[in-house]
């Protein structure tokens, strides 16, 4: 579906960014792939891999709504990924995570149905699911502005979906790096904030490919979210080095112990694919589907029980240590 078309992702010069462009030249044949960063030097280091005729880099920040209307003037796909990420710099800086991640995504939205754009894909994250810290109340917030904006693409037929996942292996600013680097310089103790603490666990090739799945799936209002293995903090510690202490540093803030992508209260909402989870939306849309059972591939879904929660803590799919070194070290490919 990606042959002939115009496609933007904002936040291109990130982790998924990058490997969604290479992705998408690999695969797909596309007229245009827009790079939509506010980076001049990433967009520079990025041309020199991806220098295709069809791509194109526009500076320019989500926050401003007028650079992201040129920007998407005849675009057909646009994937959402610019935002603020990192979970105490939010905390500390909270109006200028709100005005990225809450404001940008409005500005995201206003444009495609000024564009009348096909099919926008939003990328969200298990902190937005029962939030405690502030980003991940940006991006609950967020989903929402994407689910409801169904309800005003009216004529323009623009169709709008969320994907949420977990913790990306290897992506910039994560905790496999930080070992990384912090083994590299030789350290023998690594920091660990909690010996509890589990999280969902998903390479970034396998983020991109589900993103590129629910383009073919999506009807407009659901936030899909795929079934991936969680990981315990002190399994990934034994998988990267050990022989390595575990220095106990205590939860940072806006931490949870265990991370949720389904919550309880969404129950009544959710249903069950094989490999993934749909949320439908809490309200319904003038002259749009009602029913979510089955996706425009032609799956069906079932009703999950009363009270589900996808949680990492709980997850049924556990992976050890040696499966955590064998999964990063495919990850990273």
């Amino acid at each position: 579906m990606f042959d002939g078309k115009s496609i933007l992702i904002t936040g291109g010069t990130g982790s998924f960014g990058k490997r969604y462009v290479q992705t998408i030249l690999n695969r797909y044949k596309p007229s245009r792939l827009i790079v939509y960063s506010r980076d001049e030097l990433k967009q520079y280091d990025m041309q020199q891999v991806f220098h295709e005729d069809c791509m194109r880099y526009f500076i320019g920040d989500v926050r401003d709504g007028e650079r992201l209307k040129v920007a998407m003037k005849g675009v057909d796909v646009v994937i959402h990924a610019a935002a603020l990420k990192q979970v105490p710099a939010a905390e500390y800086n909270p109006m200028e995570c709100i005005k990225t991640n809450v404001h940008g995504a409005q500005n995201v939205i206003e444009s495609a149905l000024a564009a009348g754009t096909e099919h926008v894909i939003a990328l969200s994250t298990d902190k937005a699911a029962n939030p405690i810290n502030l980003y991940g109340a940006t991006k609950l917030a967020s989903d929402k502005l994407f689910v409801a904006a169904n309800n005003i693409s009216g004529g323009t037929g623009t169709k709008f979906s969320v994907v949420r996942y977990g913790n990306v292996v290897g992506s910039r600013g994560s905790v496999v790096p930080f070992f990384e680097k912090l083994l590299s310089e030789g350290r023998t103790t690594l920091p660990v904030t909690d010996p509890r603490m589990t999280r969902f666990w998903i390479s970034l090739q396998q983020g991109v490919d589900f993103v590129l799945k629910n383009f073919q799936r999506m009807q407009g209002g659901e936030i899909f979210v795929p079934k991936i293995p969680s990981v315990r903090i002190t399994d990934l510690v034994t998988a990267m080095a050990p022989e390595a202490k575990m220095d106990i540093i205590g939860i940072r803030p806006g931490e949870k112990l265990h991370e949720i992508m389904c919550p309880a209260d969404d129950s009544h909402l959710t249903l069950e694919f094989d490999d993934h989870f749909v949320i439908t939306p809490t309200i319904r849309f003038v002259g749009r589907v009602q029913s979510y059972k089955e996706n425009l591939l032609g799956e069906v879904g079932r009703d999950v029980t009363e009270g589900f929660e996808y949680n990492s803590g709980s997850n049924p799919h556990f992976l050890g240590a040696e499966e955590v070194r064998v999964f990063n070290a495919q990850a990273v490919r």
